[in-house]
């Protein structure tokens, strides 16, 4: 089972529904630091084929009854698998980091992808990617479909959990986007992974399969005030 970045599906316009307003909020998280050293878009024909080739990351917005919370995540390529997961009430680097580094006590990925967003653009977020010897893939500007597996991910967070909810407060919606995670990580059937779920699929193939899968990794997330 290999992924191409040719493989990704033609979008029509209007595919992802989003609330009134929420579109225009999107457009702002992918504003890139001025003075950031740029990297291409290393996954252009690249064929990804096992787990930790290719992470990915991503914010976007939570609708709360009242205001919004920003939701970040770390995401393996092929097997779709959540490594980690943040929340905040504020669009800063910090609790971009945090996920970062518990993602990494997990394991490491050959590169790690992510938009154009000032939060992974910092030096700080780029200098942890560098140090660990990692490679670094930025999508290009306003093209999210370099970054479709995790676009997908966003879809199904809001459908299948958000949209149903109103949260009234971070302790709820922290609480309910946890379980959301355990149950897409551990229960929910991909068809693309041949019905197997992404934790199957990122623990029992590749070099991960010699190693003793736990339940999940995830830990509760971070609210940073």
């Amino acid at each position: 089972m290999a992924f191409k970045d040719t493989d990704r599906p033609a979008v029509r316009s209007g595919y992802y529904y989003q609330p009134q307003g929420e579109s225009a909020l999107n457009q702002r998280l992918s504003i890139p630091s001025w003075d950031s050293k740029k990297y291409p878009y290393l996954l252009r024909d690249l064929v990804i084929e096992r787990p930790d080739q290719v992470w990915c990351t991503d914010i976007t917005y939570i609708r709360m009854r009242q205001g919004f919370l920003y939701l970040v995540a770390v995401m393996d390529w092929y097997s779709r698998y959540v490594l980690a997961w943040g929340l905040s009430n504020a669009l800063d680097t910090g609790f971009c980091l945090a996920a970062l580094e518990r993602a990494s006590g997990v394991s490491q990925p050959e590169i790690f992808n992510n938009d154009q967003g000032c939060q992974f653009t910092s030096h700080e977020f780029t200098q942890r990617l560098e140090a660990a010897g990692i490679r670094i893939s930025w999508d290009g500007r306003g093209r999210f479909l370099d970054n479709i597996f995790i676009e997908r991910l966003w879809r199904s967070v809001k459908y299948e959990e958000v949209y149903l909810h109103s949260y009234e407060n971070v302790g709820e919606a922290r609480s309910r986007l946890a379980q959301y995670f355990q149950l897409y990580n551990t229960e929910r059937f991909h068809q693309s992974l041949d019905y197997k779920t992404p934790h199957e699929v990122y623990f029992w193939e590749g070099k991960n399969k010699t190693e003793q899968a736990p339940l999940i990794h995830l830990k509760e997330a971070c609210f940073l005030s």
